[in-house]
């Protein structure tokens, strides 16, 4: 961990151990308040604030974390014995806006230029087992508020406005070990909010933490009881988890504790099927190594926006129509045939329960349901009408399907992973080649629908759309033919329809 070493093992008498931990959190002390500089004005403002009114205010969770870790952190979190409407008042002064959505929760939030804070009153929540929704309960002590937090590296503060360190339940050893433990006992901790199980695996990806041995046997024990949490909640922590650097480790732990069997059930079942091309253990593995793939090339071209959900969750999913389609062949193979239609329609099924918005569910099952048509390009077989099919199907997902379908090939034999390079780029190339001679990203037919209702001497109706079909059709097969060229077709196209419907 930058900045800090592992609490050193006790060898001599415990005085010298008090000693070493009492340096180590002096150490903490002074590395967070310097990595904290940006934010003295802030801090100092507030904490201020509050003490002059008679309550105590500390920087508490994430923010102190990552100080200690040398970690941006972008949430400013406090907390206070301050009830809500004194948070409000004192707000109110300090701040450009104020918003109290969340009071009767204890939160209240702010605004002052760039800064945006939020302060909830100390909590002591009592939980009903068989509820989503805790009653709240204020608290009076900033040690009992820090006891209901999630993980002891999140139960850290630094009270305002002189910074002082507190921590009673040696986060600061946690995070020197990079290890997840719970304040309370895990068991009490999950079924006050079972979310916290999905935080686990959220922080096992973002910050490369290991789940103490208690904490792993609770999430096995209960992981069921997750299913208790809102479908919205769930979603919220998964996509935290795929945006997250690294988010191999994460899912792991999903599907290793039982989780992933409540929440993304056809990832868990990926580990029965053995992949079609033998070269990896099974295809949950591939797709783990898909999705690792897929954010190497996602990281070396990033997006303005960051990174990329839809490219994250396809190349995670893209497979999990396999299980249904398994069929073995005679001699030993094992085939998949459609899987990746069956996939899109379980993705969007999935996705669509998770409570996923409509663009992300639409767009990820096309990607899925896409993945499979590059292998039959073969050795640069396609007609220029395929390879415009191609580009016309993805669509905006085009440059997805491109890194998707590179992230796909898995296989270890550098001879067969070359060739398939090779060919991609030679498709890549062959697109830009188009691109270059045609409207390639918006294909269209070389008349509009009042050209054809003028060439056809027809009215708006369903002969229109079968007609500008006709020519969408045929603009694929042979390319831009230029207004006259498609002016006889239509009417030749039409002749032809008027012959048909006249046929006894």
């Amino acid at each position: 961990m930058a900045g800090l070493s592992p609490v050193p093992a006790p060898s001599t008498p415990s005085a010298s151990a008090a000693d070493d931990l009492a340096a180590l959190r002096t150490r903490a002390q002074i590395t967070a308040t310097k990595r904290l500089l940006p934010l003295q004005g802030v801090l100092g403002e507030l904490g201020g604030l509050f003490a002059d009114a008679g309550f105590t205010l500390a920087l508490v969770g994430g923010p102190v974390r990552d100080a200690l870790l040398g970690r941006a952190s972008l949430d400013l979190d406090f907390t206070t014995d301050a009830r809500p409407d004194d948070s409000v008042r004192l707000l109110r002064k300090w701040g450009d806006a104020h918003w109290e959505i969340g009071k009767e929760f204890g939160t209240v939030g702010a605004r002052k230029g760039d800064h945006v804070v939020e302060v909830t009153t100390y909590r002591a929540d009592v939980y009903d087992p068989a509820s989503r929704k805790p009653e709240v309960a204020f608290g009076d002590t900033l040690e009992g508020d820090l006891a209901r937090r999630d993980f002891t590296v999140n139960a850290m503060a630094l009270v305002l406005p002189d910074l002082r360190f507190v921590d009673p339940f040696d986060g600061l050893g946690d995070l020197a070990a990079q290890v997840l433990r719970t304040p309370s006992t895990p068991e009490q901790s999950f079924s006050d909010d079972p979310l916290r199980m999905m935080r686990a695996a959220r922080f096992a990806a973002q910050l490369g933490f290991h789940v103490a041995p208690e904490v792993g046997a609770a999430l096995r024990d209960m992981a069921g009881r997750i299913e208790i949490v809102s479908a919205e909640r769930v979603r919220t922590e998964l996509e935290k988890l795929l945006l997250s650097p690294e988010p191999r480790p994460g899912i792991e732990l999903l599907v290793e504790s039982g989780l992933a069997g409540h929440v993304l059930p056809e990832l868990p079942a990926l580990k029965l099927e053995i992949d079609e091309h033998h070269r990896h253990k099974d295809v949950y593995e591939h797709s783990l190594t898909v999705l690792e793939q897929a954010i190497a090339l996602e990281q070396a071209a990033p997006r303005p926006e960051g990174p990329d959900l839809v490219l994250r969750l396809a190349a995670l999913l893209h497979d999990i129509g396999k299980p249904a389609t398994r069929r073995f062949e005679p001699g030993g193979g094992v085939s998949f045939h459609h899987h990746e239609t069956v996939g899109a329609r379980l993705v969007s099924k999935r996705l669509k329960a998770l409570r996923f918005d409509k663009v992300t569910v639409t767009e990820v099952a096309r990607l899925v349901e896409l993945h499979l048509r590059f292998h039959g390009y073969g050795d640069g077989g396609w007609t220029d009408s395929a390879v415009r099919r191609y580009v016309t199907d993805a669509g905006p997902l085009l440059d997805r399907l491109h890194k998707l379908t590179r992230s796909d090939c898995t296989t270890r034999n550098k001879r067969k992973a070359a060739r398939l390079a090779a060919s991609y780029d030679d498709l890549e190339n062959r697109i830009a080649q188009l691109r270059e001679q045609e409207e390639l990203d918006a294909v269209r037919p070389d008349l509009d629908g009042n050209a054809i209702m003028e060439i056809l001497g027809i009215p708006p109706g369903r002969d229109v759309g079968r007609a500008w079909a006709f020519l969408k059709e045929l603009r694929l097969e042979r390319g831009a033919i230029g207004p006259e060229a498609a002016r006889a077709e239509l009417l030749a196209w039409w002749e032809g329809e008027a012959g048909r419907s006249s046929t006894p």
